[in-house]
């Protein structure tokens, strides 16, 4: 039986991102192995690891701890990584490596370097370069040289939003590179889902007058969720309410933020949630202000809810959202825009209509099954390349 192993710096990038690709890979014959760090860095919760690992077990996933830091300054545990999937290599002779996340991906690509003289096959999935149009220069002169460097041993670059791919087609050295817009969203299933509206209402704390907006993310300076709570005093709304869904190192910031500026009570803190889908369908607008994306999948799936957007006018956002066609492209550090979007919004039930029904359209060219079967025919073909 052919054999493939699926490397990411974390699990939850396995977990959230490349269950599909498992499967695919299993469909297809393959005996698919996991390696990753399952002790530290994902933005899950603890419990979520935990029955993730026995989820893997029961699809008869064979999964290994790597200690892959996700900080590129930690040189021990990187090395360490690399020596621990070398071995882990020799030992099961893989014909396939698929490899996710900057630091993930060196540490993938190093181990495998003289395998491939044997014929291991190399994909790197690069879900949002660390270098990009508006990056800190700190980051093109870190990151890029990496990462060109390490083109050299993948045989396969796959990019999830154009801009990566139009630098990555020229100036890296990969042999081949294939833009795949992301992992796809099961569209029918998110717009047709059927619960107790009511019931998660009462749950969260909120009622039917509310105009409920919501972001889904990491509690991170990445994700910038203080712009959009910033924009709330400004709306003078006490009815308006903002649902924030996700963990992280910024939580009793965020919430200090919010009870300084006096709108503690319209902040819901959800923490890690596994029905994302639901809240946003409860929801009245979608508001994403990340700094930083590749090509969000929550976004995705607020488009395919369907709900309006306002967004960051980044890389990743810039390939979903048409500005003033399906939602708002603003700066991201800008909370006047976001107030004004927001109550544009608020007034005018007619636009909210015109977004929802424009996205609902486009988010079907990002439909899971045109990613899934686009991820068969590489696949399939890899060993052919």
């Amino acid at each position: 039986m052919k054999k493939a192993l699926m490397v990411a710096s974390v699990a939850s990038m396995i977990d959230l991102f490349n269950m599909n690709n498992i499967e695919i890979l299993q469909k297809l014959g393959y005996e698919v192995h996991v390696a990753c760090n399952f002790e530290e860095g994902s933005i899950t919760s603890d419990q979520r690891i935990k029955d993730f690992k026995e989820e893997l077990k029961q699809k008869k996933i064979r999964y290994f701890q790597l200690p892959i830091p996700r900080n590129i300054f930690k040189i021990k545990e990187i090395f360490t990584s690399r020596s621990l999937l070398s071995k882990l290599i020799l030992e099961n002779d893989y014909d396939l490596i698929h490899c996710h996340s900057p630091i993930g991906g060196v540490v993938a690509r190093s181990a495998a370097k003289k395998f491939r003289k044997k014929g291991l096959k190399v994909i790197y999935t690069a879900h949002g370069f660390h270098f990009f149009e508006g990056a800190p220069i700190k980051n093109w002169l870190l990151f890029f040289p990496i990462e060109k460097y390490y083109s050299k041993y993948t045989d396969l670059l796959i990019t999830i939003n154009k801009e990566d791919y139009e630098l990555s087609r020229k100036k890296f050295h990969s042999k081949h590179n294939k833009y795949v817009p992301g992992i796809g969203v099961d569209v029918n299933a998110i717009s047709n889902q059927q619960f107790n509206r009511s019931n998660l209402l009462q749950e969260l704390g909120l009622s039917e007058k509310d105009f409920i907006v919501t972001s889904v993310g990491q509690l991170s300076v990445r994700k910038n969720h203080q712009v959009v709570i910033k924009s709330l005093p400004l709306l003078d709304d006490k009815n308006i309410k903002y649902i924030i869904c996700g963990l992280g190192e910024l939580e009793n910031e965020l919430k200090k933020l919010a009870a300084n500026l006096g709108v503690i009570e319209q902040v819901i803190f959800t923490g890690y949630r596994s029905d994302i889908s639901r809240i946003l369908a409860i929801s009245d607008c979608f508001v994403f202000p990340s700094l930083q994306e590749g090509l969000p999948v929550s976004l995705m799936e607020a488009m395919a809810t369907p709900l309006p957007v306002v967004c960051s006018n980044i890389r990743g956002n810039k390939d979903l959202i048409t500005n003033e066609e399906n939602g708002f492209l603003i700066d991201q550090s800008d909370e006047n825009l976001y107030a004004k979007s927001m109550q544009k919004l608020l007034d005018n039930p007619n636009l909210r209509k015109k977004y929802k029904t424009n996205n609902l359209m486009d988010i079907k060219n990002y439909d899971v099954e045109k990613i899934n079967n686009e991820m068969k025919k590489i696949y399939s073909t890899i060993n052919n390349r």
